[in-house]
């Protein structure tokens, strides 16, 4: 069995992923520790790896995503 690492990411990174979650969440009156919160948060990641970088494309591409 072959252990996969996913990517590293820095605290901006993190940083800017939180920006984004938090001002969506709160967009959507959605508790941060909710599932569909949860949901988010895993978009969130696959957008960042996607190219959206900066708060506000991410934010954008969150309140765009057809899943959410």
């Amino acid at each position: 069995m072959s252990l996969l690492i996913g990517p590293t990411f820095s605290p901006e990174d993190l940083d800017i992923m939180r920006h984004a979650l938090d001002a969506w969440c709160a967009e959507k009156r959605i508790d941060i520790k909710s599932s569909k919160a949860q949901v988010a948060a895993s978009t969130a990641l696959d957008l960042y790896q996607s190219g959206y970088d900066d708060a506000d494309r991410l934010l954008s591409a969150l309140r765009g995503h057809r899943a959410l």
